[in-house]
């Protein structure tokens, strides 16, 4: 048995960064950058009104209240390039600005002194106009060649509008990993509405994992579920594998009882296992190896919160890397109450991370920490990490390494009330 990061740097060991491929904005949605992208145009790309009213020119001189301005012209969004001359042009909100005009007075401020066919003529200032107000000037925003994204940035929605904004239609991102997922077990149902038989549950593994990996930047090739048969077992790896997996991930029989075939099964295809059992909680029996042909293997145990611990600090970092993102960081939060550690373990605790009255952050580990109970992972909004040193319990007020529920979702606070 190892300590968690040895196991951790086997695996990262065996990672490595992902090509990349160029791909449209359109589909580019939580892919991870691969390249930095820089601007190819300013933003906005021309001087243009952040009000309905008029553009006059002030040439550095505020123009007072009470001065009379002839209208010379109109300017609407979407107009192109106008001589702006000397006196007044009406203009929209986001128009460009005439030539020559710099200043911009709202419409509220002016008093129409003479309409011509319906359209102002003569205007007064009912506002002092300081100069340049009420106008974005071109490349206020951005300029060309500007940074505006990192190579490892994830493509959220923000990112999105300003590679748009700025005509930015292709992205080179890096390859999605491509993993198959493998649950294990005679006694699993995969329908959720069929009706259980004496001795059967519910493969809930299997959907967790498929929405996890997704989440944190994989595709799933591959999955299904196959009974405590060692044939029907390889059948499924070769199905992963000619799906394209680059990483096969599989619940149940890893541990020691009579049905736990798969380290055995791994052997026989010439797997190389770089570790079998780790020195955490939950989730101790984990198994790590590497199959010919370069794919990595992971045997998560059964249990439902041990195959959660095993994906999201076993697997996660090695899509982090696979991602070229760098490692992932954890805040540190101070206990609420007093938390018995396993002896000798890392221990991996459900938790919620909650905002008092008067505003001071605290880890509240929740009761019920055994690996086959469901209902705290709905009560959690992170994970509390215990490390193996130190005493047996960990005294309130303690800092302790707090992660979200996956490495791309930060902490979300909640309210002690909310407990």
């Amino acid at each position: 048995m190892i300590d968690y990061a040895e196991a951790l740097r086997r695996m990262l060991a065996c990672a490595d960064v992902l090509p990349a491929e160029t791909i449209s904005l359109g589909n580019a949605r939580g892919r991870v950058l691969a390249r930095d992208v820089t601007s190819p145009q300013c933003l906005p790309p021309f001087d243009n009104s952040a009000m309905d009213g008029f553009a006059l020119r002030c040439a550095g001189i505020p123009l007072p209240v009470g001065a009379m301005v002839e209208v010379q012209g109109s300017q609407a969004a979407g107009d192109g390039a106008s001589q702006g001359g000397g006196g007044a042009w009406e203009i929209m909100t986001g128009a460009r600005m005439p030539d020559g005009l710099d200043s911009v007075i709202p419409v509220e401020q002016v008093r129409v002194v003479s309409r011509a066919d319906g359209s102002p003529q003569r205007i007064e200032l009912l506002q002092a106009v300081a100069p340049g107000q009420f106008v974005r000037q071109r490349g206020q925003d951005v300029r060309t060649g500007d940074l505006l994204l990192a190579a490892g940035s994830t493509l959220a929605t923000n990112a999105l509008t300003v590679l748009h904004a700025t005509g930015i239609a292709e992205v080179e991102v890096r390859q999605q990993p491509r993993v198959a997922v493998i649950t294990t077990g005679r006694e699993l149902v995969s329908d959720a509405g069929q009706a259980l038989d004496d001795g059967q549950i519910r493969d809930s593994n299997r959907p967790y994992l498929l929405e996890r990996l997704q989440q944190a930047g994989a595709v799933v090739v591959w999955h299904g579920v196959v009974g405590d048969d060692a044939n029907a077992f390889d059948a499924a790896v070769d199905l992963a594998l000619a799906a394209g997996a680059q990483l096969v991930v599989s619940t149940g029989a890893v541990s020691q009882g009579r049905y736990d075939f798969i380290p055995e099964a791994l052997r026989a295809r010439g797997a190389t296992l770089h570790f079998h059992k780790v020195a955490i909680r939950p989730g101790k029996p984990l198994l790590f190896a590497q199959l010919p042909g370069g794919a990595l293997y992971f045997g998560l145990p059964g249990n439902p919160v041990s195959a959660a611990v095993g994906q999201r600090f076993f697997i996660e970092p090695v899509l982090r890397r696979q991602l070229g993102l760098k490692p992932e960081r954890s805040i540190q939060v101070p206990l609420q109450a007093d938390t018995r550690k396993p002896t000798g373990l890392r221990f991996h605790a459900r938790a919620r991370v909650e905002l008092d009255v008067t505003g001071q952050v605290s880890a509240r580990v929740l009761a019920g920490q055994e690996s086959f109970r469901l209902m705290t992972t709905l009560q959690a909004n992170g994970w509390v990490v215990l490390e193996i040193d130190g005493d047996e319990v960990a005294r309130a007020g303690t800092p302790v390494q707090v992660v979200g529920w996956g490495h791309r979702e930060p902490v979300q606070l909640a309210t002690r009330e909310e407990a």
